[in-house]
């Protein structure tokens, strides 16, 4: 029966991508864990794979294709033993591949395994729908029909051509063990537990307890349309350039986290003499290695990689602060692992350096450099830039002297750093010029309250005003 290969989603909030490159051609056999097309989400490029065996059919969506939508139709592969020409006719509808600029901008496509199939040529059976596996690090996302539950409350992903045999042959895939990428149970995994007889059948679900709708929650204001923006300016005054996916994602989870989160500013500043006389010496002590450029020292220390391992040393100090808000339980973090808002082309995006509690500055300072290069050219992969249990946003080098910064959820704190500048202080009655550095906390004051942020930047403030126990 042919297998309709879908859009995936590489990251909980993908709405859309563009489908850089197929890596496969009409024809090719595949099977699972093939790397079959590179996709350019609104963070990175990354590589997915097939998660079904078969052969190629048609290719739906040409390469080069942008906003291909989630759940979208992109391919069609025929399985095992079919005929690709009669499999390639007999691809069933999907979602849209590019949402309609008429289209309302709330509505969603609906599920592909909700949508109805055209009737079949050439006697092919209705095609089942399959999601491509994510990169290394991400669970693998299927449609809503493609995630069983289980008795603990856990989803078992399997692929559609594996749930369709288990559901003929009565067959419980929660109780198969998944051998294809990141675990997913594939045809072979459910025709391993008929022959050896091991699986139960699938339980039927029970019917969810009919309960009074809860009350929808007050709508939230409108923003001005772009009717109503573009009536404001003369004609031909301006240009319209428009939104590519991270721009559309960073302007949405940043009005998310305003209108989520209840922010709350705490503003210190630090003295840096003694940091900076510290990290000159480090770094004048740093061993070299032959390059192409000749001798280059092996690390190089920045102020930035001092902030990062400073906010990461406070957060296990003050470990209440390390937390993230869900509304059921606070989830406290047994490491610090620290996000940088690093800009490139088009927007920022927010790298991580984990366990950066427990790594020496050096490591910092090079694993920093690396995740910062392949953030500018797109190359990082979702398990570098998601998560986190804090930020560090710095705008020091353009000047700017103190700043707010928004939280990233599932964040609960994000520190801002200014630059720092000579200012004038008062020591010992005595008044002597200082490098000084303004920095403020953001948090989300649902899990760390104003006297809890408080010991976290007093925290923070200690370690960069005595160094020293950055090495220890």
């Amino acid at each position: 029966m042919p297998i309709n290969i879908t859009m995936p989603a590489l990251s909980p909030t993908m709405e859309e991508g563009n489908l850089s490159k197929w890596l496969v051609k009409e024809g090719d056999k595949v099977t699972p864990g093939d790397v079959i097309a590179e996709i350019e989400t609104d963070k990175a490029t990354m590589e997915v794979e097939a998660v079904d065996e078969g052969t190629v059919a048609k290719l739906v969506v040409p390469a080069g294709t942008e906003g291909v939508k989630v759940n979208a139709l992109i391919a069609i592969l025929a399985g095992e033993g079919e005929d690709a020409g009669a499999a390639a006719k007999g691809g069933g509808d999907a979602a849209p591949a590019k949402a309609d600029a008429k289209q309302d901008k709330a509505s969603i496509s609906p599920p592909v395994g909700e949508m109805s199939t055209k009737s079949t040529e050439g006697g092919a059976a209705p095609p089942t729908s399959q999601s491509v596996a994510p990169p290394s690090g991400l669970p693998a996302i299927s449609p809503t029909k493609g995630e069983i539950s289980q008795p603990s409350g856990e989803r078992t992903f399997a692929s559609p051509l594996a749930r369709r045999i288990a559901k003929d042959a009565g067959v419980d895939v929660s109780a198969v063990t998944g051998t294809g990428p990141h675990g997913r149970v594939v045809k072979a995994d459910v025709e391993a537990a008929i022959a050896g007889g091991g699986a139960k059948a699938a339980p039927a679900a029970k019917a969810a307890s009919a309960g009074a709708p809860a009350s929808a929650p007050a709508p939230a204001p409108k923003a001005m349309s772009d009717e109503q923006v573009l009536k404001l300016f003369a004609e031909g005054s301006y240009e319209l350039v428009p939104h590519d996916n991270m721009r559309k994602t960073i302007a949405r989870r940043l009005v998310e986290a305003k209108t989520t989160i209840p922010h709350f500013y705490l503003t210190l500043d630090c003295e840096l003499d003694a940091l900076l006389a510290l990290r000159t010496q480090i770094n004048a002590a740093a061993p070299t290695k032959k390059t192409d450029k000749g001798e280059a020292p092996v690390y190089k220390l920045s102020v930035n990689d001092m902030v990062i391992k400073a906010m990461a040393m406070a957060l296990m100090a003050v470990p209440d602060a390390n937390a993230s808000w869900t509304e059921s339980a606070m989830v406290k973090h047994k490491h610090a692992d620290v996000g940088v808002a690093v800009s490139i082309p088009g927007g920022l995006i927010t790298p991580i350096i984990r366990h950066a509690d427990e790594k020496t500055l050096s490591t910092i300072s090079n694993e920093m450099k690396d995740l910062a290069s392949r953030a500018r050219s797109r190359k990082l992969k979702p398990e570098e830039y998601q998560g986190g249990t804090t930020a560090v946003s710095n705008l020091g080098m353009f000047g700017i002297k103190d700043f707010a910064a928004v939280i990233n959820p599932p964040h609960a704190t994000i520190l801002a750093v200014g630059a720092g500048e000579q200012r004038p202080v008062v020591k010992n009655g005595e008044i002597k010029i200082a490098n000084i550095m303004s920095v403020t906390l953001s948090t989300d004051h649902r899990a760390v309250d104003g006297a809890l942020g408080a010991e976290l930047l007093v925290a923070f403030k200690r370690m960069i005003e005595n160094p020293m126990g950055m090495l220890v």
